[in-house]
């Protein structure tokens, strides 16, 4: 129950408070931090890591704030280094996860990419997510719709979604129903607050709208 009396949403699972912006949330929407060894910050993206958790919002601003700011030391309550490039590095990781987890689901037979190969899933309504590349012709981008109910990805670019096929590049794919496709568009809307930030909701380009944008959900 929240301060004014209102029963709050638990559907989303365990919720913890950023040290950035003091608000609470679910962890899907967070990153973990603990302190390493060497009393070094080190981004926990699978929560497994030992050690106390220090948990930032996954938004770009936040992230520069608690580096810039002091206030993982002050989580912690001892000195701890912070690497220069914490929010580029943790942009790589999260954008391998998603290219890894896309992988999967491909080699599973859950992904598909090519126009028509995903305009054909789309029309047969077999796709529950549609994945742009943010550097693919708008034109081209706009000529496939978001899946009713389902979710739209467009902030990996050709080179990245193209590594998930095992290509040099890839503009368009798509992503059928399962526990992947879940664990995707999670790990893609983490990627997008720190690659993007909480305003740039529309970078990236999107397909014609039918379904849910993920900052939506």
């Amino acid at each position: 129950m929240t301060r004014g009396g209102a029963d709050k949403d638990r559907t989303a699972g365990p919720e913890r408070k950023c040290i950035a912006t003091g608000d609470s949330q679910p962890k899907t929407g967070l990153i973990r931090f603990v302190v390493g060894p060497d009393d070094q910050i080190v981004p926990d993206l699978l929560g497994k890591l030992p050690g106390r958790g220090i948990w930032v919002s996954a938004d770009r601003d936040a992230l520069a704030k608690a580096a810039t700011k002091g206030l993982f030391a002050r989580a912690a309550r001892a000195k701890v280094t912070v690497p220069d490039d914490l929010v580029a590095q943790l942009e790589g990781m999260l954008a391998r996860r998603v290219i890894d987890l896309i992988s999967l689901a491909r080699k599973s037979g859950k992904a598909v990419t090519g126009y028509e190969k995903v305009k054909s899933w789309l029309d047969r309504e077999e796709a529950t997510v549609l994945i742009q590349a943010s550097d693919g012709s708008e034109r081209g981008k706009t000529k496939l719709s978001t899946p009713h109910y389902g979710s739209y990805i467009g902030w990996l670019t050709a080179d990245e979604l193209g590594m998930a096929f095992g290509r040099q590049t890839a503009i368009h794919a798509a992503l059928g129903t399962g526990g992947l496709a879940e664990r995707v568009v999670e790990e893609a809307i983490r990627l997008k607050g720190v690659r993007v930030g909480a305003s740039g909701a529309d970078h990236g380009g999107r397909g014609r709208r039918k379904g849910k944008e993920l900052n939506e959900r």
